[in-house]
């Protein structure tokens, strides 16, 4: 790969700058950290190669997994630079971490098969589910943090009464931002909550509010699609998943703690998410980035028996669901403008038997976002609780919705359940 040396004078204009601030007094503990990580680093960062801004993509020259969107500006560039050097940093108490929280960054849960990716690790959420199907929330949240800050005098636990618990796995970030660009009515244009057309599918878009903007829009992001906007999906992982709060989620939650319990165990005040003196991004301006600019992952090796797994795909049913293509709709930057976007996800919730029982955001309890396929070989286990291993195990796994897929799956040859498995590992 062609490579650049990051210009000297930049890089100790920006030590000056850090270290000219640090001199001033006190910073916010998040700002006065990432200040101290610029003067301390600026000699090292000043003799290290980095890529330069890609271009276009070579063809036959695949790209490789976690690299930007080709096509992107050096400004981008060093916008997706900036939000990756945050996704992987490791958070610490006095910056704001806890008092609850899943984990100490955001590359611990994704980082397979690069950062940005996947991992087995599993959030884990309660609640009621009474006989009639109506969802209680309990403890004022449905999200149970798996650990706490010393002395775990806020760790919450699971109530007696809950009979739902769920777990999550993370879903892969890639191509999270040509996900973002596809417009609301291209998802709406898919929905048929009232299975008008007979097909025995009845997906319907989320509609929610979106913290970011305060508009209604549909979502996209998260099992239960409870988000419209990377911003939005960020900032709430940022307070939900590390317990920093931020300028759209300001307070912070831990399901059965008193909130004076968690101000005490957490003294920091709020939002903890401040605004890096350097470059005047906050961590959820820099996450955004960082998940804009991703990359999808290039499809794997197409033989003819991939090929003719599609047809199967398509033939039992599964595309209804899990649709090949969206597409972006008009947008000024070409890196967005109108693309075909190789998901297979329809973006609609959809009861098909895999639901978690936690109502969330417009999602009922029995409704789960159709996962997107893109990059299907790089993830495992499957399913958003994990419990599949394989595609097949995935497969059978689905019912309601997908109960006529599932039995035209049943049926199918050997030679047409082999081609349809390779055609599951090209993606």
């Amino acid at each position: 790969m062609t490579m650049k040396r990051t210009p000297i004078l930049a890089v100790l204009a920006s030590a000056v700058l850090a270290g000219m601030l640090l001199a001033q007094g006190p910073l916010p503990r998040r700002a006065r950290a990432r200040a101290e990580r610029v003067a301390a680093g600026a000699s090292s960062q000043a003799t290290t190669p980095v890529p330069l801004a890609p271009g276009p993509v070579t063809q036959g020259r695949p790209s490789q997994p976690g690299n930007p969107l080709p096509g992107i500006t050096a400004d981008e560039f060093e916008l997706f630079r900036i939000g990756l050097a945050d996704f992987v940093e490791v958070e610490q108490a006095g910056e704001g971490l806890g008092p609850v929280f899943n984990g100490l960054g955001c590359a611990q849960c994704h980082a397979t098969p690069a950062i940005g990716g996947i991992s087995p690790v599993s959030e884990v959420r309660a609640g009621y589910l009474d006989e009639d199907g109506a969802f209680t929330v309990l403890g004022g949240d449905t999200l149970y943090h798996l650990f706490s800050l010393p002395n775990q005098e806020c760790q919450p636990s699971i109530p007696p009464e809950a009979n739902v618990v769920a777990r999550r796995i993370p879903i892969p970030l890639f191509g999270a931002g040509l996900v973002e660009a596809i417009p609301d009515e291209e998802i709406l244009a898919l929905s048929d909550p009232g299975d008008s057309n007979a097909d025995g599918i009845s997906g319907r878009a989320a509609l929610i509010i979106d913290v970011a903007t305060g508009q209604q829009r549909v979502g996209r992001f998260g099992w239960k699609s409870q988000h419209a906007t990377l911003l939005a999906f960020g900032a709430d992982a940022y307070r939900n998943e590390m317990g920093i709060t931020n300028d759209l989620f300001r307070n912070e939650v831990g399901a059965g703690i008193d909130p004076e319990a968690l101000r005490l165990c957490d003294p920091a005040p709020d939002p903890e998410d401040a605004r890096e003196p350097l470059t005047g991004l906050r961590g959820i301006d820099a996450f955004e980035a960082f998940m804009k600019f991703l990359a999808p992952l290039d499809r794997g090796p197409i033989g003819e028996r991939a090929v003719r797994g599609e047809t199967v795909f398509q033939s039992i049913g599964c595309a209804s669901c899990h649709v090949p293509v969206l597409t972006t709709g008009r947008n000024s930057n070409p890196v967005f403008d109108r693309r075909g976007v190789a998901l297979y996800s329809d973006l609609l919730l959809h009861d098909v038997g895999t639901g978690d029982g936690i109502e969330q955001s417009s999602a009922a309890p029995n409704e789960i976002r159709t996962p997107a396929l893109w990059g299907l070989r790089f993830r495992r286990p499957l399913l958003h609780d994990g419990s599949a291993a394989n595609p097949e195990q995935a497969v059978l796994r689905h019912g309601n919705e997908a109960a006529g897929a599932v039995e035209r799956y049943r049926e199918l040859a050997t030679d047409e359940k082999a081609a349809l498995q390779a055609f599951l590992d090209s993606l």
